[in-house]
Parts: structure tokens; C-alpha cells; sequence
């Protein structure tokens, strides 16, 4: 029997997610900093130092929640998000990177923890004549730490969380709620000291409160829906974050002067209700950051381990190797006690602390840029049920490169000759390629097929999971009947590329040359009207059938090869049915997919619903009938469409049918609801296939359903003139395999 793998984990809910990044935000750094940021930067400067912070993580924050509900998100949080859009390679890289922050983290918050201890060093020292360090305190509490979290895991850490959160909400309050002594009474926005540290100075020093949003990520392997708790989690703790900040940084300029403020670390003490609160609430909140930290960390490790990503083979399975049904990461935590301790007993990280933040900065562009990216590639496997904007994504990256230089131009040089360094040392230990090129591809495939519609215009002014549509449209009535036009614009809105191209019948002379140029124009004008982002061209052949013959050997105008070709005819002109059999069947020999509308007065109605009908002999259809329906509803005209499925099998076979298309369905993100696939038992000895659609969809605005082109040939186009009373169906045939999600059975 083989070994049963359990890396489900606990099954959290949204709280912890939650609570480790707010633990984590509302940190040391508010408890002993914001104080220093307000004296120097003034109440104006400090709220811009706080927007200015949100620049970069609300944009991760966002790209975090859309990517997750993009992908079946395990654990490892933010690298397995990296890895799995960047690839292997670049996501490895940034994992180790950002594993070692999350490492040295835990250290850096239990030295913080020590100092809440510093008001008490002086009262130690008269009673005992002992000279404390904050390493006496730093050092213990890190080892009881972690031995309270290798014996008890995760369960025990979020219990805490509860705990300690629960004193930092208590601590705020009364801070909130108490008066300095002699409070200045009025808000100064401008004044800060003389000579104040320069603005990016202390936005250095003041970023690490930025920095937590993403604590609750790592805990992704733990969550029983990663999807929603994810986003939901770590958007609230951001938005809650940055107004406490704001908050504290008015409550603290309205109460004291800024060289009250730049002189007491412990400034907070001043103002509250109690003064010893804020000591125990900076404990609080450190202690609360180191769980976040060694709860976050081992995941890391052990996800990078996991995928192999350490060069030393027996390293990655002493790493990977989880304890107990939760896959809790023992040996990964023992590894990172070691490097906790060795931190802590340096008793000061502030250049390791620099690095750090070098390395988040990093990693939230990385962020940043693959939502960026993603989202400009349009491509149709990219279906997150959470959307950002790609311009909000692309601030949020820029922003964090350009400020890492503002903040240490050296130390951000490191942190890149450091990046490089670990992704060469990666790459030498593996035999694998990161498809990372495949989004660059994406990317520059839309910039491709913008440009050249554009540049095309402006010359007529002056005279599979990740399959793309590239379809060709051949017709000779362009002009006239603009259902193959519209259908091809809307299935190249945004996922794909089209090319239409109106046929000349004749030979090329001076005078169909002519005429194709006037054509031509008429077309980029109609292009132009309609803001149809496809190509326009014409083709001058001596009939349909070598047209056909020569548009499907050339290449794609949008830089990548045709894979798909349109045909059209009208309902009340059949003649054209021998052409489009014989164009079938010279695309069928280069394995392009082919649809086939058959259109009407009708055009395509209101817009509201498409329907699909699939059959036993639509096995190798059904994905593209599905994707292409899905292609056209995101067209903004048919943004109120709902599409319906009609599964047509024999009844013994019919719930089986049905359960696998809601499966695919899910596991590919197409928006159609479950009550809109419908079981349509069918017996063919009793029905005829025509009289079932003509039932049902005969007030459809779209129908979609599969044909052989080898049963068409053979029945001389009868199956394209059946189903009389239908107003507008598409006929599809798939000639490639195309897959809808990332795991298909």
C-alpha cells in the first residue's frame, strides 16, 4: 500500500492570516520609532512617509489576494505565489532571499522584545548592582520561543497570537485614550527639529513597520480556503494598519513637541492613560512578530526544499520532511532556531536589518511585477477571482526599486550582487528552465499586436492551459454582412489576436489590385469605427478553395502562428457551403481549429446568453467550445451574457458527463454556474439532436456546438443547413488539444 502523503496542514480560517500580519505591522517600530519620524519629519512629513509606504504595500497587498485566487495556492505563502507565476528558477531565488529576512526576523523582533525591558535595567541594577544587557533577556526568551513553537507547532503560535494581539489592542487604547502632562493642544503640520534627519533617512528607518502585510501569506499550506483568507486577511490588515498609524502619528504630534519626541524612544509612555502599558505593549507586539516570523519562516524553507531548490540533495529532504498530520516543519525550525540565535546573540542586526529591508523591497516588486505582467499578457489561463488594476501593480513595483535606491543606494547593490549570486547558484545545481520567458513572450505578444494595429492605421492615414485565439477570418462579403467582422473583434478583444481578411476572386492584375487597396481602406476604416483590435487585409485568388490554401501557410501578423480559422455564410445564401467544406478540409490537413458561423438578420440579438451543446462526439471540442464562449462574454457587449451548457448523452452515462464538466468548470474558473449546466437525456432511437436544440435554444442569442469534418464532407454540408429556427449558431471543430485547467483529467 502506498505511503499516504497529508500536507493539508490545520485547516485556519481567515483570523490567523489576519492576526500575523497586523501582529506584525503594528509592531516595534510604531512603539519606538513613530515618535523619532514625527519630530524629524513633522505631523505633514510623517503622513506622507505613511501613504508613501502604503505605495508599495497596498499594490503588493492586492497583487498577493489576485494571484492566490489565481492559483491552487499550497504552502510556502508569498515563494509558492512567486515560483508558480515567475518559474522555478526566478522564484526560488527570491525564495531563499526572502527566507533568510523571515529568519533573521525572528532574531531582530526578540532583541526589540529586550529593550521593553531597558526601563527596568536601572531599578535591577540598585537593588542587585547587577549591569544588565538586553541579550540576558533577548537570548532566553528566544530559546523558550522556540521550543514552545518546535513542540506545539502552528496550533500554538496562533493561540498566541490571539494573546498578544489581544494586549496590543489593550495597550493602543489606553495610549489613546491618556493626555501628556502638558499637551501642546493644537496640531502643527510643518514643525519638526533643528536639523532633522534627512526624509528617505527616515523613511529607511521607519519601513520596517510597512513590512508586515505579507506574515500572514506563509501560513497558506495551514489555511482550509487559502483563496479567500489570503486576500481577505492581508487587504484588512494593511487598510487597519495605515489608519491606526495615522492615528498614532496625529495622537503623538498634538500631544508633544517634536524634540520631546526625537529625544524619548519611550515618547508613547508620555501620552498614555498608564505609561507602563506601552513597554508592555511594545512586548506585546515584538513577541507577537517573532511567532508571525517562526511560524512563517520553516514553511518557507520547507516549500523551497520541497521543490529542490537547495543545491545539496540530502539538505532538501532533510528539510522537506514534515512532523505529524499537519506536515509541521520541524527540521526546517530547527534550522532557523540556529540561525535566531546566532543573530540574537550579536545583540544588534541594524546592518542585517538594512539588508533585509532590501530584500522585501525585492520581494513585494517581484510582487508586483507579475501582476503587472500578467495582466498586460492577457492570457486566458490567467483567471484570478480577485482583479487588481495593472497600473496600480506597475506603481507598486516601480516604487519599490526606485525607493530602495533613496534608501541605501549600497545596500541595495548588495542586495542585487546577492540575488544574482543565489539565482547562479540555483541554476547550477538544476536541469530545469523557469518560464519566466513565457510571460515576457506574453507580454511583448500584446505590445506586438497593439503596434501593429496601430502602425497599420497610421500608414492608411498617410496613404492550451495557456492556449491564445489566433484566428484568421476569411470572407467575401465583408463589407456587407458584419457578423463574421463583429464575431472576430470580440474574440480578439483582449485574450487573442485576429485577422480578417476579405476575398477578391479573380487573378492578380493592375485592376483587382486596385480594388483590393480600396478594399482594404474601406476595412481599417470599418477597423477603425467599430475600434476593432484586429488586422485587416485582403487576398486576390482565383477561387475560395486556394485562398484558403495559401492563408493557412502564412504566418501570423501578430507574431505568432495561426492556429484558427472562420468561416461565415448567411442562412438564406447556402451556396457558399461547398467553399467552406472544401476550406474545412484544407484546415483540418494543418490541424488549425475551425468554426463556422451561419449567420442572419438576427445578429447575435440581444447579447444575453450563449448556449452550448455537447455531445458523445464532442470529446475533443468541448474545452475550446467552453474557452471561446468564455473569450466572447468578456467582450463589454456581452457583459450581461450568461452562458448555458447543454449536456447531451445517453441517461446512464449523462451524470458522469455532467460532474466532469463541473469540474472542469471549477478547476478552470469559467464563470458559469452550476444550475446553468443542464442534463438533456438522450435517447437517439426516440429524438432527433435538431429537435432538442430547437427546444431549447431557439431563442438563444449564440449557440455553439461541435462538428467532424469528415462527417460533413461525407453528408455534403447537411449538418450546417439543419436546425432551421435557430438564429445565429456557431459550428466548431477542434483541431488541437487545448486544455482549460491546470490539472484536467
Amino acid at each position: 500500500m502506498a505511503e499516504k502523503k497529508v500536507t493539508k496542514g490545520y485547516g485556519f480560517g481567515t483570523a490567523p492570516v489576519f492576526l500575523a500580519a497586523i501582529s506584525t505591522i503594528l509592531g516595534a517600530v510604531l512603539f519606538l520609532r513613530f515618535g523619532y519620524a514625527v519630530g524629524h519629519a513633522g505631523l505633514l512629513g510623517s503622513i506622507a512617509l505613511i501613504l508613501l509606504g502604503h505605495m508599495i504595500t497596498i499594490p503588493t497587498a492586492l497583487a498577493i489576494a489576485e494571484i492566490s485566487t489565481n492559483l491552487k495556492v499550497e504552502g510556502g505563502g508569498e515563494y509558492f505565489i512567486i515560483s508558480r507565476s515567475f518559474g522555478s528558477m526566478v522564484g526560488g531565488t527570491i525564495g531563499i532571499s526572502l527566507y533568510l529576512s523571515q529568519a533573521v526576523s525572528v532574531a531582530f523582533y526578540m532583541i526589540a522584545f529586550a529593550e521593553s525591558f531597558t526601563p527596568l535595567f536601572d531599578w535591577i541594577k540598585k537593588v542587585s548592582g547587577l549591569t544588565m544587557d538586553t541579550r540576558m533577556v533577548s537570548l532566553p526568551a528566544t530559546a523558550l520561543l522556540l521550543i514552545l513553537i518546535l513542540r506545539k507547532g502552528a496550533n500554538l503560535g496562533v493561540t498566541a497570537l490571539w494573546t498578544v494581539v489581544g494586549i496590543l489592542a489593550v495597550s493602543l487604547l489606553v495610549f489613546f485614550a491618556g493626555s501628556a502632562d502638558s499637551p501642546s493642544g493644537s496640531l502643527h503640520m510643518l514643525d519638526r527639529i533643528e536639523n532633522p534627519d534627512d526624509f528617505f533617512k527616515v523613511f529607511a528607518i521607519i519601513f520596517p513597520a510597512f513590512t508586515g502585510m505579507t506574515a500572514g501569506v506563509g501560513l497558506s499550506g495551514d489555511l482550509k480556503n487559502p483563496r479567500r483568507s489570503i486576500p481577505l486577511g492581508t487587504i484588512s490588515a494593511t487598510l487597519v494598519g495605515m489608519v491606526v498609524y495615522i492615528f498614532v502619528v496625529f495622537k503623538l504630534s498634538y500631544n508633544l513637541s517634536p524634540d520631546e519626541l526625537a529625544a524619548d524612544q519611550f515618547a508613547m509612555s508620555k501620552i498614555a492613560l498608564w505609561g507602563p502599558i506601552i513597554p508592555l505593549g511594545l512586548a506585546a507586539a515584538t513577541l507577537s512578530s517573532a511567532i508571525g516570523s517562526i511560524l512563517i519562516a520553516p514553511r518557507t524553507l520547507q516549500a523551497l526544499s520541497s521543490d529542490k531548490m537547495i543545491p545539496f540533495k540530502i539538505v532538501n529532504s532533510f528539510l522537506a520532511k514534515g512532523k505529524g498530520d499537519s506536515n509541521e516543519p520541524f527540521n526546517a525550525t530547527l534550522v532557523t532556531a540556529v540561525i535566531a540565535f546566532v543573530f540574537v546573540s550579536m545583540g544588534g542586526v541594524d546592518f542585517v536589518a538594512q539588508i533585509i529591508s532590501m530584500f522585501f523591497m525585492i520581494t513585494y516588486g517581484s510582487l508586483c511585477l507579475v501582476s503587472f505582467l500578467e495582466h498586460f499578457a492577457g492570457n486566458p489561463s490567467y483567471r484570478p477571482t480577485f482583479r487588481s488594476k495593472w497600473y496600480i501593480s506597475l506603481v507598486g513595483a516601480a516604487g519599490s526599486f526606485f525607493i530602495m535606491y533613496q534608501m541605501a543606494p549600497l545596500y541595495a547593490f548588495l542586495a542585487i550582487v546577492a540575488i544574482i549570486i543565489i539565482y547562479l547558484l540555483i541554476k547550477s545545481g538544476q536541469d530545469r528552465e523557469d518560464d519566466l520567458s513565457a510571460m515576457i513572450r506574453g507580454a511583448l505578444f500584446q505590445l506586438t499586436r497593439r503596434l501593429q494595429i496601430i502602425i497599420q492605421r497610421r500608414k492608411s492615414d498617410i496613404a492550451l492551459a495557456g492556449w491564445r485565439p489566433s484566428f484568421i477570418a476569411l470572407s467575401s462579403h465583408s463589407l456587407t454582412w458584419l457578423a463574421p467582422f463583429d464575431l472576430l473583434r470580440w474574440i480578439s478583444h483582449y485574450y487573442g489576436f485576429g485577422t480578417f481578411i476579405h476575398f477578391i476572386k479573380g487573378l492578380l492584375n493592375e485592376e483587382t489590385h486596385k480594388e483590393s487597396r480600396e478594399k482594404l481602406a474601406n476595412l481599417i476604416e470599418q477597423s477603425r469605427t467599430s475600434k476593432a483590435g484586429i488586422y485587416v487585409d485582403t487576398i486576390i485568388s482565383p477561387s475560395f478553395r486556394t485562398a484558403v490554401a495559401q492563408i493557412v501557410q502564412i504566418p501570423g501578423i501578430s507574431g505568432m502562428e495561426n492556429n484558427s480559422i472562420l468561416f461565415e455564410f448567411h442562412e438564406d445564401d447556402k451556396q457558399d457551403i461547398a467553399d467552406i467544406m472544401d476550406g474545412c478540409n484544407y484546415a483540418s490537413l494543418v490541424d488549425y481549429n475551425i468554426c463556422v458561423l451561419r449567420s442572419s438578420e438576427h445578429h447575435f440579438g440581444y447579447k444575453r446568453n450563449i448556449h452550448i451543446w455537447l455531445t458523445p462526439g464532442d470529446y475533443r471540442n468541448a474545452n475550446l467550445m467552453i474557452l471561446i464562449a468564455y473569450i466572447i462574454m468578456g467582450h463589454p457587449e456581452w457583459k450581461k451574457c450568461e452562458i448555458d451548457i447543454f449536456a447531451a448523452f445517453d441517461e446512464t452515462e449523462l451524470t458522469k458527463e455532467v460532474n466532469r464538466l463541473n469540474r472542469l468548470i471549477d478547476r478552470g474558473r469559467i464563470p458559469i454556474s452550476m444550475k446553468n449546466v443542464n442534463k438533456i437525456p438522450w435517447d437517439k432511437e426516440a429524438r432527433s439532436y435538431e429537435s432538442m436544440v430547437i427546444e431549447r435554444s431557439e431563442m438563444a442569442d449564440l449557440v455553439i456546438m461541435g462538428f467532424s469534418v469528415k462527417k460533413l464532407i461525407k453528408e455534403e454540408g447537411a449538418f450546417f443547413m439543419k436546425f432551421k429556427s435557430i438564429k445565429q449558431i456557431l459550428f466548431l471543430r477542434a483541431g488541437q488539444s487545448i486544455a482549460i485547467s491546470e490539472t484536467e483529467e
